[in-house]
């Protein structure tokens, strides 16, 4: 070997070397996403639908999320508002994440919108309703891709009115969900010509019900709506068929009274009507893909929250791929996400300039253990967004 050899491998292996420092650096972060979610407690089961959503979406794309490997960190929120603070400052300064994602009980999801607006921090919330998060707290870089407290209440009001049904009684939880979907359903009701004679509710995660339905049996309303979910609404449903209301007095609700609840609620369930934006068996290639594949992968039947999970990961798919992985340019993301058709096992939606689904409401009907659409209770409907101001 002449030196002239040894001297252009030398030159070489330099180049080699100097090159694979920058081919490293040039390799994107690891995306941090954070799950602030209910591991425990009534809403467990909607927290694990959500997570089991959002694995589903990122394993469809390779387990890259705008080009870059997503690592999870997760917090039990408990569905406590009082250590909503806490836990998503540690998610933030702790665990440093790149984005939010959370959470099913309204009032956590306030307080996670109050931070992430302060501190700037992306958040997708994929389920916590309350009306402010996409109204009076809206912000450039807050996103939902569930509804807004409103919307499921405002479409059931419609079509029981459009029942014939002329008086209600309201019965809910005492909470951020239960108030605002109680509003939403009497602006519905009211604006058909129907009126509310009783306004019922007790204390969150409360479910001693017998003295409210008694209430309800000697007020005499046309029909009922409710709001209750999870373990709460199980017990409500059985106990609304057990005190005798149902054969007399037609049950209504958001559908959350019905979704993923149906095995325990059992034949009390039958006949319930309910409006949401999702239903079993829409039967669209879609949906039809999107079921066989979460059941498949998880042994189980999808259910709203599973949808709302799985939506939280194509969004932020959708918007990191626009703005190249750049979880901070908050604009470019939410420039993307607005312009953008979202194809949701629901039905397509587009977002609203306040960041909430544009969506069509279903009206369902429980039928053995089916939410079978009967209808559409509100086509395309968007929240007012009251007090949003971006």
């Amino acid at each position: 070997m002449n030196i002239s050899q040894i001297s252009r491998r030398a030159v070489i292996a330099t180049a080699v070397t100097l090159a694979m420092p920058v081919a490293m650096a040039q390799a994107p972060a690891k995306l941090k996403v954070g799950f602030m979610l209910p591991a425990t407690g009534t809403f467990a089961a909607l927290g694990t639908a959500i997570e089991n959503g959002f694995r589903l979406h990122l394993a469809e794309q390779g387990g890259k999320l705008g080009g870059r490997e997503v690592e999870f960190f997760k917090v039990d929120d408990e569905s406590d508002p009082s250590k909503a603070i806490d836990n998503v400052n540690k998610l933030i300064k702790r665990d440093n994440v790149d984005v939010l994602v959370g959470s099913v009980h309204s009032g956590v999801a306030m307080a996670m919108a109050r931070v992430a607006k302060g501190s700037g921090t992306l958040m997708i919330n994929p389920n916590g309703g309350a009306d402010a998060v996409t109204g009076a707290m809206c912000a450039v870089n807050i996103f939902r891709t569930s509804f807004s407290n409103w919307q499921p209440g405002f479409a059931i009001g419609q079509a029981m009115a459009a029942k014939g049904h002329k008086t209600a009684a309201t019965i809910t939880w005492k909470y951020a969900a239960g108030d605002e979907m109680a509003k939403g359903f009497k602006e519905g009701f009211e604006k058909a010509g129907g009126k509310i004679t009783k306004e019922l509710n007790l204390p969150f995660p409360n479910v001693e019900f017998q003295a409210l339905l008694t209430e309800i049996a000697s007020a005499k309303p046309d029909a009922v709506f409710s709001f209750f979910a999870g373990g709460g609404a199980v017990k409500f449903v059985k106990d609304y068929d057990a005190a005798g209301l149902k054969k007399n007095i037609p049950l209504f609700g958001t559908g959350f009274l019905t979704d993923g609840t149906l095995e325990a609620q059992g034949a009390s369930a039958d006949g319930v009507l309910t409006a949401l934006h999702y239903a079993d068996g829409l039967n669209t290639p879609r949906d039809n893909a999107f079921r066989l594949a979460y059941a498949k992968t998880y042994k189980m039947q999808p259910d709203v929250y599973a949808v709302q999970g799985y939506d939280a990961a194509q969004i932020l798919g959708i918007g990191l791929a626009a703005v190249k992985g750049d979880a901070k340019n908050a604009a470019g993301f939410a420039a993307a996400v607005t312009k953008a058709t979202i194809d949701s096992p629901r039905g397509k939606f587009t977002m609203s300039k306040a960041h909430n689904p544009i969506q069509d409401m279903y009206l369902r009907q429980v039928s053995g253990k089916e939410n079978k659409v009967v209808g559409i209770a509100s086509k395309a409907l968007e929240d007012p967004a009251r007090g949003c101001k971006m």
